[in-house]
């Protein structure tokens, strides 16, 4: 484990709640099985803002004068010829009210996310983008993942001391490293091109290519003579294709063959983007062999034409590319779901989209082929007779992968179904892998109906681990004495008692135990819980004056390691403090709940 950075500057934020997802209506399958035309989701109610908020006012605006303005006089007309010529039209203006205010950049209404009307409030806007340039990505918790998600992604205005075009390229550029190329790309459509900074526009471009989309590419053409001179000229070829000039596109990608910087498949990934525009006549081969790297501009163009790259290339990409891939919108659904699979345990999908994915191989599988495979199994964990056999299909999808990634994707999944099975400790080992499925889906009052049964599991490490993700993940009533603490601890078997330390720290990050018991606890086994630096005493600044945009960044910067168990006891108790903090109760909850649950 890395030591955090050393953070020397004072923060502040304003925050919130953070509201509980929505559970789901019951059904007897999962969404989109057997549906053969989904209706469109309704659009997000957009709420009016608040009366009493303060008027955001748009700094003035320098006049912008007429490109190509230079006049060249000439006797060669006469007064009739010039009378024949043509008026011509007056600039195109966009009122100032369709202007939109760099200052205010978001996707979300931050309120509805309870994290307040101003997440990010008067912090210094250089201390934070330094963090955010400075997390490592990915997360080690799928929560964490989406509770920052969500804090990058909320409309509020731009912190003072910095530029607040770059703002919203820091935002979105750790996003795009987070494998979120959708958020992304919703915060650069939220700025006018005409406002783009060199950063800006160098965002925008990983932005289009993250999300399969070169057409992204075309309004910032002009931006890019600064910052991404190279692609220029293969950037005006496919622009020139996608806007149907075909005879243009044709010259343009030839011309860039002989004398552009770039060649091999890059070019030739270009030229396919080309022959994919109305009336080309082109039609480029794509040979990978040789190939070493998966570059952003090579997943991009290749995905924008439902191109998909070898396996090998896939498989050796960062995980923030296969969630790219999740996403990228000419895949079929069954090229997208190893894909899918990571995201989901990265935090990037939903188990709902996880599952409609599920949902649209299943319709198109042919039904003397679905028996045995995933699909059926997931429609068996919604829809079997028996309990039994519901919960069997559970453990077969359980079974799937071994990466830690691929077992978060798996709990994920059966979330939902897994919130819909009866409570009974005649599941036994399963208990435990229930509770934790349903804590990856965030349906923490389902999982707290399990309270009352745990106590009569026949092994006791299923009813240790089965009460520890209760202790940390629920607000069921579970008996959370010294006594009872100590007695896992004893029991505790993991290398150097990692599940007793996160149990700990999470029970007194979260509240559940008080001060006394925590350092009671914390002197008889050692767990490391006191340490202090300079992390430890910005993050605990942030979450008592309830600042939850930088107590979830400074979280995030705190935690950063490839296994819950390589972080340092006291960090998991500081994070979680802040997070409570600034009002971040519930995602506190399933961050501390997830860590225990991948020991």
């Amino acid at each position: 484990m890395r030591s955090p950075p050393k953070l020397r500057w004072w923060l502040g934020v304003a925050a919130a709640a953070l509201a509980l997802p929505a559970l789901a209506q019951e059904s007897l399958l999962p969404p989109g099985f057997n549906d053969t035309a989904p209706p469109p989701e309704k659009p997000a109610e957009t709420r009016a803002p608040d009366s009493g908020a303060a008027e955001v006012r748009r700094p003035a605006r320098p006049d912008r004068g007429v490109e190509g303005g230079v006049v060249e006089e000439t006797s060669s007309l006469s007064e009739a010829d010039l009378k024949s010529v043509p008026v011509a039209a007056p600039p195109v203006e966009l009122p100032a009210s369709s202007e939109r205010d760099p200052r205010v950049v978001g996707a979300i209404d931050p309120v509805s996310w309870g994290l307040g009307a101003s997440p990010w409030g008067p912090a210094n806007g250089g201390f934070l983008s330094g963090l955010m340039r400075r997390l490592d990505t990915p997360l080690p918790s799928r929560w964490l993942h989406i509770t920052l998600r969500n804090a990058l992604l909320s409309r509020s205005e731009a912190p003072p001391e910095v530029n607040p075009v770059d703002w919203v390229a820091e935002r979105a550029w750790l996003l795009l490293r987070m494998g979120e190329a959708d958020a992304a790309a919703m915060l650069v459509a939220g700025v006018d091109v005409s406002d783009f900074t060199p950063k800006m526009t160098q965002v925008a471009v990983q932005s289009a290519l993250a999300s399969a989309d070169p057409g992204a590419l075309c309004p910032v053409r002009d931006k890019m003579q600064r910052v991404e001179k190279r692609i220029l000229a293969l950037t005006d070829a496919m622009c020139a294709a996608l806007s149907g000039e075909a005879s243009s596109a044709a010259t343009r990608i030839e011309q860039a063959r002989r004398r552009g910087p770039i060649t091999g498949i890059d070019h030739v990934l270009a030229d396919k983007v080309v022959g994919a525009g109305a009336d080309t006549g082109r039609a480029a081969t794509v040979e990978w062999e040789g190939v070493k790297g998966l570059t952003a501009w090579r997943f991009g163009l290749a995905s924008a034409t439902g191109l998909v790259p070898p396996a090998n290339l896939i498989n050796r990409a960062p995980p923030r590319v296969r969630a790219w891939q999740a996403r990228a919108p000419l895949l079929s659904a069954e090229q997208r779901l190893p894909s899918a699979r990571i995201a989901t345990g990265l935090g990037v999908l939903s188990s709902a989209s996880l599952v409609d994915l599920y949902s649209q191989v299943y319709d198109g599988t042919d039904p003397s082929d679905l028996s045995g495979t995933d699909a059926w199994q997931l429609r068996l964990a919604f829809a079997a007779r028996e309990p039994t056999e519901k919960v069997a299909a559970m453990r077969k999808l359980w079974g799937e992968g071994n990466d830690p990634l691929q077992r978060l994707a798996s709990e994920a999944l059966v979330s939902l179904a897994a919130s819909r099975v009866r409570p009974d400790a005649s599941y036994g080992a399963d208990v435990p892998r229930l509770i934790a499925s349903m804590l990856a889906g965030g349906y923490d009052r389902a999982a707290g109906r399990w309270a009352g049964v745990v106590g009569d599991l026949d092994d006791s490490a299923d009813e240790d681990k089965a009460w520890a993700l209760l202790a940390l993940g629920t607000e069921a009533n579970v008996d959370l004495s010294e006594g009872r603490i100590e007695q896992f601890v004893d029991r505790d078997s993991s290398p150097d008692q990692t599940r007793s330390k996160l149990l700990v720290a999470g029970l007194a990050g979260l509240g559940r135990i008080n001060s006394e018991t925590a350092t009671s606890l914390n002197r008889k086994y050692a767990l490391g819980l006191g340490r202090e630096n300079v992390w430890t005493r910005i993050v605990t600044r942030a979450g008592e004056k309830r600042q939850p945009g930088s107590a979830v960044l400074l979280a995030a910067i705190g935690m950063q390691a490839a296994e819950p168990q390589r972080i340092p006891s006291a960090h998991v108790f500081r994070a979680l403090t802040a997070m409570r903090g600034a009002g971040l109760d519930f995602a506190a909850r399933m961050v501390a709940a997830e860590m225990l649950s991948r020991t």
